[in-house]
């Protein structure tokens, strides 16, 4: 990380001097800062000079006259404060000292030095040189004009800066447990496998990666390390809460990508280019035959004007829908749109109920249907029937949402599901950090679109939805659940109420 940050620097025309605690690390990681570099020229990539970058190596001392000092040294507190203890007696009183610390607060950092002013957190996201975001953490005493500083100075380095507070995980780190932990959840509790859960969230939720295959690359010890500081530094909070299915892997040894096994397993390729990914093919449901035209209805209790949710994914499919009153055999004990098989059993959005619950309230077979980011560009469904479903209603659904030209994926009845659940989770901690003055709405949204690459920002995601349905999803699984990990952030309830969106 210490290289890639020196990397920016010095592509961005600033004089960089590099040190480190292992004797020959610097000159090292600069033969490999130019190497990169004549790479990145190479390929059209970047337009300088590889000679010209202005790097070289010093001892600790040598930093005496540097402007900026950046530390990427082991996420250990007491090393930190050491170290930045060390450079109050080297560097100039109007030196910045930034951290690129993940998790370690600033404010902690800072305690004991005659300046804590100055230091600020720097925090960029690896690799450097290919990742844009880059957070800016003020902690209890780090001045105003530093943390401008800091931000005009990644922003000159090509960078897209957030602010954020000293607060545990920042805002990337903190809001992104729950991508990680719904996944588990619903491994542990047997309602999909794991190639099926990445194929659902990225297929019908448009992230870019699924959780587990996402864990595999970042290493799982180290995933599981910042869950479980975030966890402790919230006083075991369960909605941070880790995973005793991670906690295996990592004392398996079995860390991902860098020990050729996590969840998948990895292989080298028979001309030794790296690890490729050995895992088993998602197991979508196999062809079936769509319901015949105008076999669906859609019985809906706002009058004929009042479209399902399901409307846009079912219209793919080329099968008419007949608008009912609901009068006409009308459904009881479910509000909203419902959709109507030829079977007599329902598709029903989900919204945090098993399907098992709505059948036993309204009678009949139901057949839960999950959310997705976008209906027209969709390519995975994940539903679940209720306990008891025939399989002809189950066959009917699939063939449904496979005539749409979708990967439909059968899940065990959880409630919640796997893209519902996540999304509510994410816009849950967003709403929850944008209450908490941790940083800005359009700040939290283009952390997690940069930082992890999200389609969407999850507050915006839950403009999308309304704060009512997220609230609805999560007061559904903290009912079922009752541990307190689907506890809903109070500003997300208010904003409910009033109708408001969580604009800060």
């Amino acid at each position: 990380m210490g290289a890639g940050i020196a990397q920016v620097a010095a592509a961005a025309g600033r004089r960089v001097l590099l040190t480190d605690a292992v004797p020959g690390a610097a000159e090292r990681a600069i033969t490999q800062i130019r190497d990169r570099v004549k790479s990145q020229v190479a390929k059209g990539r970047l337009d300088i000079d590889p000679d010209a970058l202005d790097i070289s190596a010093v001892d600790l001392p040598g930093l005496d006259a540097c402007d900026v000092v950046i530390e990427a040294i082991v996420e250990d507190l007491s090393v930190k404060r050491q170290l930045f203890a060390d450079l109050e007696r080297i560097v100039s009183p109007g030196c910045m000292l930034a951290s690129n610390s993940s998790s370690l607060s600033p404010t902690a950092m800072a305690a004991g030095l005659a300046h804590p002013g100055r230091l600020v957190g720097l925090h960029f996201f690896n690799p450097a040189p290919a990742m844009k975001l880059v957070e800016v953490i003020s902690g209890l005493a780090t001045a105003p004009e530093i943390a401008e500083r800091a931000t005009d100075l990644a922003a000159a380095w090509g960078k897209t800066v957030v602010r954020s507070a000293a607060t545990p995980g920042f805002i990337v780190n903190r809001i992104a447990r729950p991508f990680y932990a719904e996944a588990w959840r619903l491994y542990e509790e047997h309602g999909s496998v794991p190639e099926n859960i990445d194929a659902v969230l990225t297929g019908a939720g448009g992230f870019r990666m699924g959780p587990f295959a996402l864990m595999d690359l970042i290493g799982h010890d180290v995933n599981e390390a910042v869950t479980r500081s975030i966890w402790a530094a919230f006083g075991h909070d369960p909605r941070f809460a880790p995973s005793l299915a991670q906690r295996a892997l990592v004392e398996a040894g079995w860390l991902g990508r860098k020990t050729g096994r996590g969840v998948y397993s990895y292989a080298e390729d028979a001309v030794g280019r790296g690890p490729v990914t050995q895992r088993a093919t998602p197991s979508a449901a196999p062809a079936t035959a769509a319901p015949p035209p105008h076999a669906v209805m859609e019985r809906v209790t706002g009058g004929p004007s009042a479209a399902s949710s399901l409307r846009p994914l079912l219209d793919r499919s080329g099968v008419a829908i007949i608008t009912a009153d609901p009068r006409d055999g009308s459904v009881a004990g479910l509000p909203g749109a419902l959709v109507e098989l030829p079977s007599g059993a329902l598709l029903v959005h989900c919204e945090g109920d098993t399907a098992t619950a709505l059948s036993a309230a309204a009678g009949r077979p139901v057949i839960l249907v999950d959310r997705v980011l976008d209906p027209a560009t969709a390519t995975a469904i994940a539903i679940a029937p209720s306990d008891g479903c025939p399989a002809a209603a189950l066959a009917e659904a699939t063939g449904l949402f496979q005539a749409a030209n979708l990967d439909v994926f059968i899940v065990d009845d959880v409630p919640g599901l796997i893209v519902t659940r996540t999304v509510a989770m994410l816009a849950n901690l967003a709403a929850d950090a944008l209450a908490c003055r941790v940083a800005s709405a359009d700040d939290i949204d283009t952390a997690m679109r940069l930082g992890v690459s999200y389609p969407i920002g999850p507050l915006d995601w839950a403009r999308r939805w309304g704060a009512q349905t997220v609230l609805t999803v999560l007061d559904s699984l903290e009912n079922w659940y009752r541990d307190g990990h689907y506890r809903a952030s109070p500003s997300l309830r208010r904003a409910a109420l009033s109708g408001q969106a969580l604009t800060g």
